[in-house]
């Protein structure tokens, strides 16, 4: 599973790379077309990744992080991609940072895939680590917190923190964590699309 903490590339090779989107073009195509869906949480999924992407580059994050932060739940989006707007078992893990990793990795670098398929063991990560964290968490997060596995052991608090990206996956959920606010009003996807282009793999 790519969001195991140690070695992603390894992982991804091994898997075999499932590249969803044949460009830059088709990825931002999919936050289009599925992005006024509401997954497990009170804003649309555009609303949410738009959020993310925002906090993120108002704390000043670097260019490839703000991507990460735009693209972390794309998972969800390419599922319902395939599914044709069907949402699955909420009750089940979906696996979404995987399968977004996947997507991602023919087309970015590992400073906006990384982050991305560490997200999830992020949530778990400050669960444990930080006990007040957990009340931090909408509703949909708590539920989809079950299914993932619960705080993390100390041994997988100790693997998640050798991990190079663990720091950047942590800020990437603490925006996911944050950027879920009704009615809030960001910058649409053009304002993000020259940055997600500017950062992508020649």
């Amino acid at each position: 599973r790519v969001h195991d903490v140690v070695g992603l590339t390894d992982v991804l090779e091994a898997e075999g790379v499932a590249s969803f989107a044949t460009g830059v073009d088709d990825v931002l195509a999919v936050l289009r077309r599925w992005g006024s869906v509401f997954y497990d949480d009170r804003v649309t999924q555009l609303d949410h990744a738009l959020q993310c992407a925002t906090l993120a580059r108002e704390s000043g994050a670097g260019d490839e992080l703000v991507v990460a932060a735009l693209l972390h739940d794309i998972g969800h989006l390419l599922e319902l991609e395939r599914n044709e707007g069907r949402i699955g078992d909420l009750g089940v893990d979906r696996d979404h940072e995987s399968i977004a990793a996947r997507a991602l990795a023919p087309l970015f670098p590992p400073e906006v895939v990384a982050p991305v398929a560490l997200h999830v063991a992020a949530k778990r990560y400050l669960c444990a680590v930080e006990p007040e964290y957990h009340a931090t968490l909408s509703e949909g997060s708590v539920r989809s917190l079950v299914t993932q596995g619960g705080p993390m052991t100390p041994d997988e608090i100790e693997r998640f923190e050798r991990h190079p990206a663990h720091a950047a996956a942590a800020d990437l959920r603490r925006w996911d964590d944050a950027g879920k606010v009704e009615h809030l009003q960001v910058a649409g996807l053009d304002s993000f699309a020259a940055t997600v282009r500017a950062v992508a793999r020649p």
